[in-house]
């Protein structure tokens, strides 16, 4: 929860201890953020976070045929740098899997340096992204849209774990039997009990820590084999090293890259900038688009220079994180920094870490991110947005592509929208005292509507002086300008006269544009604009 610093306290200072009832907390500010952090929560929640991220990171870069380390380094790099610059507290970032699926079909065909240049230039993409502040267009991702979203990803989320129940990450693995399997299932179970019933008895530590560790004791204690963070791939390594992308600099390099960065950079801003949405529903506050885009891109270009498979916000990691009480940025930081300390010198603890334990903390993540109230709700939805969820569900489900799967539920709601708009033009028809006909729009007049405006017209039966008013409509668009033009013509060949009565000043700035095509008298009105939102 955001909080400023007391009158008394200069802007500038960093911590401010108090203690109360729940423990002690600290006002962290950090940069322009001025947050009351409980600092026991975000140390916590921070390390719970690195523990389900490294796993996932390794079976990501292993996935794609990078060596296990380049996705670490990814988690560490995109987290740090996210959380210290990133649009919002609480997001976290690291090395996503919807990004490396992108790149799986360049490194199979050019190699791992052209997969670095790529994730340097996607980087650079998302900064250029974030200067222009084009991160806005993401409002234009309507409800429906969102619901299959995050129903799809809890699928992808819940799926994804079942990979866990079979002998090893390799292709074609078959699934486990017998005691292995049973060994596994009890586990998972005893780790979601935990985090469903820990709560009620606590508060103080994260649920999900509690179960980690827990089962970490089982597993040590009772001498229980089972699956480790070590099956999947060796965790131990140095500092990420600089590292310059080893291809010809020249525009054949360019031809190769740029595709693959295009997508990476749309498909890690669509991620990125929805999850951040998410999370600002789920906290009542207010992230900043533009600054995660070009935070994202910094993080992805240090990834093309240091080793990393580059990366994005994880909206599992993220509501593990406030799952876990983190509201602040240091949750992040704690998490990319327990990340490379596992790197230099913990690896050998952690690779022998359960990951029977990291499956029941991610199943209860999967089973938390499902929009359930859908369900309840779906009965009052028009049938037009309940297709749309449903759609976007579907392609997230079965083809992994958030970012297609958001476009293409963005663009049917945008075409249902135009065809419910144009469905609303109407017209009042009325013949005043000095026989001049008037014709009162009503609607927006723009390229879905143009053939439902030219049908309210009876040129043939008109007087011969006409007015047409815009009181209670608009001009939108350059096909809404050649309809009029069209109109026009209609009547002066008829030999009549066309006046245009109550344009706002935006559609009168349209006309005057395009006077060389448009030949009518404007009847001077009071001005008025259409209400704009200013950035």
């Amino acid at each position: 929860m955001n909080s400023k610093l007391p009158p008394s306290e200069p802007a500038i200072s960093c911590f401010l201890y108090s203690n109360n009832s729940q423990g002690v907390n600290v006002y962290f500010n950090l940069f322009d953020f001025q947050q009351k952090v409980n600092y026991k929560n975000e140390i916590l929640a921070g390390i719970t976070v690195a523990m389900t991220m490294m796993p996932e990171s390794l079976s990501f870069a292993i996935l794609a045929g990078f060596p296990p380390l380049v996705g670490l380094y990814a988690a560490f790099i995109m987290g740090l740098v996210t959380a210290i610059f990133g649009g919002r507290p609480g997001l976290i970032s690291g090395g996503a899997g919807a990004t490396v699926v992108v790149l799986i079909a360049l490194m199979q065909s050019h190699g791992i340096e052209y997969v670095f240049a790529a994730v340097a230039l996607a980087g650079l993409i998302q900064i250029l992204i974030g200067l222009f502040k084009l991160a806005k267009f993401i409002r234009l991702v309507p409800q429906p849209v969102m619901y299959g979203f995050v129903n799809g990803l809890a699928v992808i989320i819940f799926m994804s774990q079942l990979n866990q129940f079979k002998e090893s990450t390799a292709p074609g693995a078959g699934w486990l039997t017998g005691p292995p399997l049973y060994t596994m299932l009890a586990l998972v179970a005893i780790t979601m009990l935990i985090i469903i019933v820990f709560p009620r008895i606590s508060k103080a530590v994260p649920a999900s820590l509690v179960a980690i560790v827990c089962i970490f004791g089982i597993v040590l204690g009772f001498g229980i084999e089972t699956k480790t963070v070590s099956d999947i791939a060796s965790i131990a390594g140095g500092f990420p090293p600089f590292h310059i992308p080893e291809i010809p600099f020249n525009f054949d390099s360019l031809g190769i890259v740029a595709p693959y960065a295009l997508v990476m950079a749309a498909v890690g801003l669509t991620e990125g900038l929805l999850t951040l949405n998410l999370v600002d529903e789920m906290t009542g506050t207010k992230g900043n688009g533009n600054r995660e885009s070009m935070a994202q891109g910094v993080a992805n270009v240090l990834n093309g220079f240091f080793f990393g498979m580059g990366g994005c916000p994880m909206i599992a990691q993220t509501l593990v994180n406030l799952s876990a009480g983190a509201r602040a940025r240091l949750s992040g930081i704690i998490a990319s920094l327990t990340i490379l300390c596992v790197i230099l010198f913990g690896a050998p603890v952690i690779g022998r870490l359960p990951m029977a334990a990291l499956t029941g903390v991610m199943l209860m993540v999967a089973i938390g991110t499902f929009e359930w109230a859908s369900f309840r709700i779906i009965n009052k939805m028009p049938k037009q947005d309940i297709f749309v969820g449903v759609l976007v569900a579907v392609i997230t489900i079965f083809l992994h592509n958030l970012a297609l799967a958001v476009l293409i539920g963005v663009i049917i709601s945008a075409l249902v929208f135009a065809w419910e708009s144009a469905k609303r033009i109407r017209a009042k028809k009325y013949i005043d005292a000095n026989g001049v006909k008037h014709y009162e729009i009503y609607g927006p007049l723009f390229f879905g509507s143009v053939s439902a405006f030219n049908e309210k017209f009876d040129v043939a039966g008109d007087p011969m002086e006409v007015i047409i008013d815009f009181k209670d409509s608009r001009i939108a668009d350059m096909s809404a300008i050649e309809a009029v033009n069209k109109l026009t013509g209609r009547y002066r060949a008829a030999g009549k006269r066309l006046r245009l009565k109550h344009l706002s000043e935006d559609c009168r700035k349209l006309l005057k544009n395009a006077q060389a095509v448009i030949d009518v008298n404007l009847i001077e009105d009071p001005v008025y604009s259409v209400a704009t939102e200013k950035e």
